[in-house]
C-alpha cells in the first residue's frame, strides 16, 4: 500500500438538512471526491478518479474513514465505525455527511457563513494508470485505492505528489530522481513511451497478474450483489 495522499475538489461543502438524527441538525457534507474530472496541474501531470476507485473501501464497509477538519487529528468531525460519517457513492463522485459535535460549534458556523467551502479526501493508492489527455498532457487514472478521510477544509495545503511520480517511475523503470527532475522541467511525458515494467497489485495479497480492468469489473459485479440483498 502506498502512502497517504491529499485532493481537493471544486465543490461546495455546505450545511445538510437534519434527517431526524439526535445532532440536533449540526451536519455538514459535500462532495469529498468527483470521478472523470481532470485535475488542475499537480506538477507535470494532471489526474482524474475512475468510478471504482472506492469499491474496495465500500464493499468492506468504510472501514476506519475518518472526517477531520482540516484532516487534523485533533478536530474530528466523526467516523464510519461511529455511523456519525455517512458516505455514498454515486454518478458523480464520493459523497458524504457527517454529524458535527457540539464541541466543534466552530465549524458549522464557518460552513453556514461561507469562510470554508472545499471539501477534500486523504487515501491510498493501490492501482493506478498512465496515459495522456487529448491535448498530450501526462495523465494519471487513479483506478483502485482505499479511502482514509474526508474532510472540509479552509485553506488547501501543498500537495506532495512523491506518489504518482514514484509509480511513474515504477512504471517506466527509472530512478525517482529522473523523474522529478523531468517533473520539474515539464518533460514527463518522455516517460509514457516506455514499456510498464512492473505489475501493481489493486490491494495487499492482490491479483498481480490479473488486469486491473477486470478485477474492477469483478470487484463492481460483487458490490452490486452485495446491495441486492
Amino acid at each position: 500500500m502506498s502512502d497517504a495522499e491529499r485532493r481537493f475538489t471544486r465543490g461546495l461543502v455546505e450545511v445538510r438538512a437534519n434527517d431526524g438524527n439526535s445532532d440536533g441538525g449540526r451536519r455538514v457534507g459535500g462532495y469529498a471526491a468527483k470521478f472523470n474530472r481532470l485535475s488542475q496541474n499537480l506538477g507535470g501531470f494532471v489526474e482524474r478518479i475512475d468510478p471504482g476507485f472506492f469499491a474496495k473501501s465500500e464493499g468492506d464497509g468504510w472501514p476506519d474513514v475518518m472526517a477531520r477538519y482540516n484532516h487534523d487529528d485533533n478536530r474530528l468531525l466523526g467516523t464510519t465505525e461511529a455511523g456519525t460519517l455517512r458516505l455514498v457513492v454515486d454518478g458523480t463522485g464520493l459523497d458524504y455527511v457527517v454529524d458535527v459535535p457540539a464541541s466543534r460549534e466552530d465549524v458549522m458556523e464557518l460552513v453556514a457563513r461561507g469562510d470554508v467551502h472545499r471539501s477534500s479526501f486523504a487515501f491510498r493508492t493501490f492501482s493506478d494508470d498512465w496515459g495522456q489527455t487529448e491535448d498530450g498532457f501526462p495523465l494519471r487514472t487513479l483506478l483502485s485505492g482505499a479511502l482514509v478521510d474526508v474532510a472540509p477544509v479552509n485553506t488547501p495545503a501543498y500537495m506532495d505528489t512523491s506518489t504518482g511520480l514514484r509509480s511513474l517511475a515504477e512504471r517506466a523503470g527509472a530512478e525517482l530522481a529522473e523523474v522529478r527532475a523531468a517533473a520539474d522541467a515539464g518533460d514527463l511525458a518522455r516517460f509514457l513511451a516506455r514499456p510498464k515494467t512492473t505489475t501493481i497489485d489493486l490491494a495487499p495479497g492482490g491479483q498481480g497478474d490479473t488486469h486491473p480492468s477486470l478485477v474492477l469489473r469483478q470487484r463492481r459485479a460483487e458490490l452490486n450483489r452485495r446491495r441486492t440483498f
